[in-house]
């Protein structure tokens, strides 16, 4: 078990967890990691912590084909990385802030099956948020303090646009900004389309208002993008000293596919007390 806190702030997080555990309301089971993830988006404030779970949890349970049925080794996860790679970054920003980047390899509109696609992201998700972003000296781990996307929008389209599911879109944002177990910093589209204010109009009756202010479009080069992240931590097609997204992509799916049996353990996602 990681230590990501004094003394104090690790016996706050030994009451959520009984609290979590003796809640009717919420699995049987929490991840520590995850628990810290969440009391730490809270502020370390106790009482908002039990709100985030509770909100967590519930959106989850409402949203089974997102968050619930699900399996990393399955025909929808293979078939997402056969036109997506997603790249969650190990180093973080000097803001301890997190980054995942996001590339269409390939652009076929019709490998898309949005649903099925987003459930994976969240999958990807959780096999992040279920360890530290670094490990340090002692069993003590840091976790970052925000999150940053990127997403490179060379060759998407409308027709892409179209392919979305507005249901499992409202769904996917509303979790995003609410209940995501980090704090949402910005979301950076890069290799923008001239077209991209129309993409935008598409999205934006589905997100807050404050995740739409967090959306940065990029759409000569990446020199503006270097000004909030530095480069060297980038994928390399992206100027950086990181791996391939092809490679980062790959090395992350055999992390989900390590961590099935946890990820589809209903004693840590569904309810089950009597």
């Amino acid at each position: 078990m990681f230590i990501y806190g004094n003394a104090e702030e690790e016996k706050a997080v030994d009451g959520l967890q009984q609290w979590f555990e003796e809640n009717k309301k919420l699995p049987n089971k929490i991840d520590r990691t995850l628990l810290w993830r969440l009391y730490q988006r809270s502020s370390k404030d106790i009482e908002e912590t039990k709100k985030l779970l509770e909100l967590y949890y519930t959106l989850r349970l409402k949203n089974p084909k997102i968050f619930i049925k699900r399996d990393p080794s399955d025909v929808d996860t293979d078939n997402m990385y056969k036109y997506l790679h997603i790249a969650p970054l190990s180093q973080l920003t000097p803001e301890s802030y997190h980054i995942t980047c996001i590339h269409f390899h390939n652009l076929d509109t019709k490998m898309i099956h949005f649903t099925e696609d987003i459930k994976t992201y969240v999958m990807i998700g959780d096999c992040h948020f279920l360890q530290p972003d670094v490990i340090l000296e002692n069993n003590n781990g840091q976790l970052s303090k925000g999150e940053i996307i990127i997403i490179d929008m060379e060759g998407i389209t409308m027709k892409h646009v179209a392919a979305l599911s507005m249901g499992t879109l409202s769904v996917f944002f509303k979790y995003l900004y609410q209940a995501y177990p980090n704090r949402m910093q910005a979301v950076h589209m890069i290799n923008c389309p001239s077209y991209i204010n129309k993409i935008l109009g598409f999205l934006r009756p589905f997100m807050s208002k404050e995740l739409y202010e967090m959306i940065k479009c990029h759409t000569n080069g990446l020199e503006s993008l270097y000004e909030s992240i530095p480069r060297e931590i980038l994928p390399k097609e992206y100027g950086g000293n990181a791996a391939t997204m092809a490679e980062l992509s790959s090395e992350f799916r055999n992390k989900i596919l390590e961590i099935k049996s946890l990820l589809m353990d209903p004693e840590y996602w569904t309810v089950q007390k009597s």
